[in-house]
């Protein structure tokens, strides 16, 4: 079993490779290789089988057709820019998250092989003027270009998978918290900052109100689901290849609580209060109540509290010391 990760240097990427390298298996076949590809050197894991470290620009169909061989038998479509760089750089959005996905796409078709191809969409695909709850088939409407350009990615995911170019399946993340590492340009990352930080003894604003709902997952959870989503049996998947991952619904006030249940309270002291116009202009047009009864029957998960993803983050990322 032959597996590359486009996105290889991210969190999610990194992980996902190090479950990997633990478990030893996809698909119920030994893996042979992994490859972590990434726009710049992603980190090594190891592993008891090789492990190639390589850049790939995925904007760019001849980084794609370099770094994806023939031999590949499942493809971790994870590379993108978040929301908030997608919303200020328009073209940037266009030519990674679409054409990039189109680019990866479009190899694989040319070499015929069907590849599994896992594709990373976004619970931004949802809003606007769409009843609640969200559930499996009600329609996209996005109101960011983020959301616009992962919605054109399900929707090839879709369409080459029918015409039998490759063996897709797409996976709507929630807001994937709490994640390690600095703040990134994700209109929600501060979902994590505001936890993450504290819990390391440095101060963080929140820009949102507390009473403020959203959709979350732990990174342990996601890798865990990322998984399990590449062993479904395609007969199992239906017409629709793209689904909502599964999650559970906090506000602010909540997951603040479940940090302080679990680390004391301190680090809720140090969060301060400002609103961010333009960061609650891009939240508040995601929708909120999601049933992700498909994804959940073919048997992904969410976290049983958020007091669990709090304790992931203390037994997984914070810094020793």
């Amino acid at each position: 079993m032959n597996i590359l990760i486009l996105g290889g240097g991210g969190v999610i990427g990194q992980k996902l490779a190090a479950s990997l390298a633990v478990r030893g298996e996809l698909r119920g076949q030994p893996i042979s290789k992994l490859t972590l590809a990434d726009i710049s050197d992603p980190a090594p894991v190891a592993a008891s089988f090789p492990v190639d470290c390589i850049t790939c620009n995925i904007a760019d169909a001849t980084s794609v057709n370099a770094s994806v061989g023939a031999d590949v038998d499942v493809i971790y479509l994870l590379a993108a820019i978040v929301s908030a760089h997608a919303e200020e750089d328009f073209d940037a959005g266009l030519s990674i998250n679409m054409m990039g996905t189109l680019n990866v796409l479009e190899r694989v078709r040319a070499l015929g092989t069907r590849p599994v191809v896992v594709f990373t969409s976004s619970i931004a695909v949802y809003g606007g003027e769409v009843p609640d709850p969200i559930i499996d088939h009600t329609f996209l409407n996005p109101q960011t270009s983020y959301g616009a350009q992962k919605a054109i990615g399900e929707l090839l995911v879709n369409d080459y998978s029918r015409k039998g170019f490759i063996d897709g399946r797409g996976f709507r993340l929630p807001t994937i918290s709490v994640r390690p590492g600095k703040p990134n340009r994700a209109a929600s990352s501060f979902m994590s900052s505001i936890l993450r930080e504290p819990l390391n003894g440095e101060e963080a604003i929140c820009p949102v109100e507390d009473d403020f709902p959203h959709y979350y997952l732990s990174p342990r959870k996601c890798v865990e689901n990322l998984i399990k989503g590449a062993e479904i049996p395609e007969a199992d998947l239906g017409m629709n290849r793209c689904m909502m991952m599964p999650g559970k619904m906090w506000t602010i006030r909540q997951v603040i609580d479940a940090m302080t249940a679990v680390a004391g309270p301190e680090p809720a002291k140090l969060i301060r209060w400002e609103p961010q116009p333009d960061i609650q202009r891009i939240v508040k047009g995601w929708r909120f109540d999601m049933r992700p009864e498909k994804s959940v029957k073919l048997g992904l998960e969410a976290d049983e509290s958020f007091e669990d993803n709090i304790r992931y983050y203390l037994e997984d990322d914070k810094p020793a010391g």
